[in-house]
């Protein structure tokens, strides 16, 4: 499950409804990135590539590699507090900070993190051949006011070879087609789950049911490209409260476009009122009661990619956990604690080959917008957000995320890394609060993938239509 958000009303409830939940141990402190505002590097260092570093098919891209870039972490290697400065040209900023204890959360002292083989898990045979087909179709379009957008996408990667010009930008459109399930689904056996950590170590969660849909850009097989009376949209994801009992049925649906210009859309479900209302599209910053915002949604980030410059920093090698099994979804007995930091049961680490995007506002549509920048770490492979540094708007480190799309297997297809379910922990220095989100209720990867998904949840008109957020309770 991807993490959601509250909108205000619902975050002062949430807030309130969980002052007397377990306290679970006072927290440590911990740490961040410091602000060094990214420049985007000369096109030629951008598109420097790790001579093993795996294409979308899973097979080695050719390109020039320096040493550094080919440097690697073998398997058994153990990270722990006492050798961690060893590898740090393997972790994004805020994992250094994390390590390095700047500030109020820090890694635990008994932290260790496994290194395991870098498994490529190829992408469908379906994606491929839709990028293969359309390649070199999709063209950038300037907009007015400076943004860009796509036109001619039909399928797969739009840009399965981003070089300049505007090459952050096509990588950032790559994130945002990257591959999924037509269909995920946590049912009542499987809810998906958002706590909240404070400083004194009183935990507080949510749990509900979520569905994700592709509406258009399908390659599953079985499955039309295009779903009738798609009405335009790209995918819409659902989610409605079951646990605690007093907050039940409180839902929100949220709708993309193919026409990217068009502004996301969000629903959100009041039980007291019985009637679903659109939330104001100012309400991107909502956070109040957690520490994500709307824009941090679908496994990431979830901004209007038109509002957005995205500049490529550098390419470089990273740690993660991705294949982590049984990895819990019990706050705080699953996690490593006081931080809220995966234990080495969860699974091994992986050396990934990255993206490292620098995303901001474009001038034009800055005014008031909660982040200054967000550094993203994308796998290089199947595009998905790894770990993020959030900065505030005067430029200052605000939040750090650590992102663990959970490889899974999809019928007909067999496991993939973005199957629609992810770990995400978001650490708050600036408020010592922290956020942990996940798919579902007792495993931490147990969800229902396309023809997996029971017939229920078929229902287009009750799951992605504001009409259907109107039933709930009738």
């Amino acid at each position: 499950m991807d993490s959601f958000f509250f909108p205000d009303w619902y975050a002062r409830f949430f807030r309130m409804a969980f002052r007397t939940l377990v306290l679970i141990g006072i927290l440590a402190p911990s740490a961040l990135a410091a602000d060094n505002p990214a420049t985007a590097p000369s096109p030629a260092a951008a598109v420097a590539t790790p001579a093993a570093a795996p294409g979308a098919s899973g097979n080695p891209a050719p390109a020039a590699a320096s040493d550094s870039a080919a440097a690697t972490i073998p398997p058994g290697t153990k990270i722990t507090m006492q050798n961690w400065q060893q590898y740090t040209q393997f972790m994004p900023d805020g994992m250094v900070d994390l390590f390095a204890g700047k500030y109020f959360w820090k890694m635990p002292a008994d932290v260790e993190m496994d290194i395991g083989p870098t498994v490529i898990n190829p992408l469908p045979k379906g994606y491929l051949e839709a990028t293969e087909k359309y390649r070199g179709q999709t063209q950038i379009v300037q907009l007015p006011d400076g943004g860009l957008t796509l036109a001619n996408y039909n399928g797969g990667l739009p840009f399965p070879d981003p070089v300049e010009p505007h090459q952050g930008w096509k990588i950032l459109a790559d994130f945002w087609f990257r591959y999924f399930p037509h269909i995920v689904v946590n049912d009542n056996d499987n809810l998906g789950f958002m706590c909240t950590l404070n400083s004194f170590g009183a935990v507080s969660c949510v749990k509900g049911l979520w569905e994700y849909r592709q509406h258009s850009y399908n390659t599953d097989p079985g499955v039309p490209a295009t779903l009738p009376n798609s009405e335009g949209k790209f995918y819409t994801t659902w989610f409605m409260t079951m646990e605690p009992e007093q907050a039940r049925y409180a839902a929100n649906l949220l709708i993309a476009y193919t026409d990217l210009t068009k502004p996301q859309t969000t629903y959100i479900f009041k039980p007291a009122l019985r009637r679903a209302e659109e939330l104001s599209a100012a309400a991107r910053c909502a956070s109040e009661g957690s520490d994500t915002t709307p824009d941090d949604s679908f496994f990431g980030f979830d901004g209007d990619i038109p509002n957005f410059d995205s500049n490529l920093v550098a390419t470089r090698r990273i740690i993660d956990q991705l294949d982590i099994g049984t990895a819990g979804a019990n706050l705080p007995e699953d996690y490593d604690m006081p931080l809220g930091w995966p234990k080495p049961s969860w699974g091994k680490w992986e050396v990934r080959d990255a993206y490292e995007l620098d995303i901001r506002r474009i001038p034009a549509k800055s005014r008031s917008y909660c982040y200054g920048k967000r550094i993203m770490y994308l796998d290089r492979q199947f595009y998905g957000a790894l770990w993020e540094d959030l900065y505030d708007s005067e430029m200052k480190l605000w939040k750090i995320a650590l992102l663990q799309p959970i490889v899974m297997k999809v019928p007909q297809l067999g496991p993939q890394n973005s199957a629609g379910a992810q770990i995400s922990h978001f650490w708050n220095i600036q408020s010592n609060h922290a956020t942990f989100s996940g798919p579902n209720d007792g495993h931490g990867y147990n969800v229902l993938i396309n023809d997996e998904v029971p017939k229920q949840y078929l229902d287009i008109e009750k799951y992605t239509t504001p009409g259907g957020l109107n039933q709930i309770m009738r």
